[in-house]
């Protein structure tokens, strides 16, 4: 990327900030964690100081916090390893969420991407077989947010754990894992600014779960294998810097409606999934009226600005996003849709060149097909 290009993806990854650089840089070569002289002991400190500023990001307690390599082993350790037979599961999961378990039940959202509360408690109502639920805190792809107390309420009532994916609303809102009443809760250090390759499953006070990895007695029991302790310290860091700010949260709440704002003024037909629900400050999916994903963000790559498409490109084949399927939009608006994810270095400057790239677009493919078609 060159200096002047504008990062617009947070979602996907936030850029590293330089306090989890330099923890990460510092931590690198230090011991086994596990051994015990002195070496091993500086590396243990390490890691049980960042379990306590991963704990403190969502109000959890340190010792349910197992690392992880990420948040897709988070999710899977936490349906695998929760003993229940039954899974129930918001059709707007994540994949790693999603696939995990083949014969998992659906749990249908509304036109918005929120989980229909009645619908939920029909199902936990119709079987009394141990039951796990899952909704994640935000969706990835549409910003939406869940009401997890209620949902927590429900499945207790019925007996059913409550895993939450986290990922996304960590530092955006303000999360604490006793207040929402979820069992298990899993969390990513890339998202939030610290290190790929690192993520935690947090354990409320009291709460067990079946190891996947086996094969040593790290992380209490409950995932065996060396800790890596550089990317650790620096997702310790990252959870130190990215405690919730609402002063930050409605700054980049403002760029992001002058975003859309702006869009809709280039083009009235522009479709703005889930505005109407409560919804992350920095998330945005939007559609470029028949003017498919790929081709924006190749457009919009060009320009020398990097977001993504609503829409995953599987095999060479284009598949619509599942998300935006399970809300009833059509496949011509899935197909179009944009992502748009702003965040900490995100400035005016940056909605400034989305909107000229998007108007140039917008005008370019628009005037295309009206000359294609003239009788249209």
């Amino acid at each position: 990327m060159t200096e002047d290009a504008v990062y617009m993806d947070y979602n996907a990854g936030a850029p590293i900030r330089e306090d989890a650089r330099a923890a990460l840089t510092a931590a690198l070569g230090v011991g086994n964690a596990s051994s015990v002289h002195a070496f091993g002991r500086a590396a243990r400190r390490i890691v049980e100081d960042a379990r306590g500023d991963v704990a403190a990001l969502v109000g959890g307690d340190p010792e349910g916090v197992i690392f992880t390599s990420g948040a897709t082993e988070a999710n899977n350790l936490a349906l695998k390893g929760s003993g229940c037979r039954r899974v129930l599961v918001s059709a707007i999961e994540h994949p790693s969420v999603l696939e995990v378990d083949g014969d998992c039940e659906r749990i249908a959202v509304d036109g918005e991407g929120v989980v229909d509360l009645n619908i939920l408690a029909r199902m936990l109502d119709d079987d009394d077989t141990p039951a796990m639920v899952c909704v994640m805190a935000a969706n990835n792809e549409t910003g939406v947010l869940q009401p997890l107390r209620e949902i927590a309420r429900l499945a207790h009532d019925a007996g059913a754990l409550v895993h939450c994916d986290a990922v996304q609303a960590v530092g955006k809102v303000a999360l604490d894992m006793a207040e929402l009443g979820v069992d298990t809760m899993s969390l990513s250090a890339h998202k939030i600014g610290g290190p790929q390759g690192a993520g935690a499953l947090l354990l409320a006070a009291g709460g067990r779960i079946d190891a996947e990895i086996r094969g040593g007695a790290q992380e209490k029991g409950f995932r065996a294998g060396t800790e890596n302790v550089a990317a650790i310290a620096g997702f310790g860091a990252a959870a130190r810097a990215v405690r919730f700010d609402a002063r930050e949260m409605a700054r980049v709440k403002a760029l992001r409606d002058d975003l859309e704002r702006r869009v809709r003024a280039i083009c009235s037909d522009v479709r703005i999934f889930s505005a109407a629900a409560e919804r992350l400050a920095n998330t945005s999916c939007l559609t470029m009226p028949d003017v498919v994903a790929q081709t924006q963000v190749m457009a919009f790559d060009l320009a020398g600005i990097a977001l993504s498409a609503g829409a995953a490109c599987a095999s060479g084949k284009v598949r619509p996003s599942h998300v935006l399927g399970a809300m009833g939009a059509s496949s011509r608006d899935a197909s179009c849709a944009l992502r748009v994810s702003l965040g900490y270095g995100s400035t005016a400057r940056d909605i400034d060149r989305f909107i000229d790239a998007w108007g140039v677009l917008y005008t370019r493919m628009h005037n295309t097909a009206a000359t294609a078609n003239p009788a249209a």
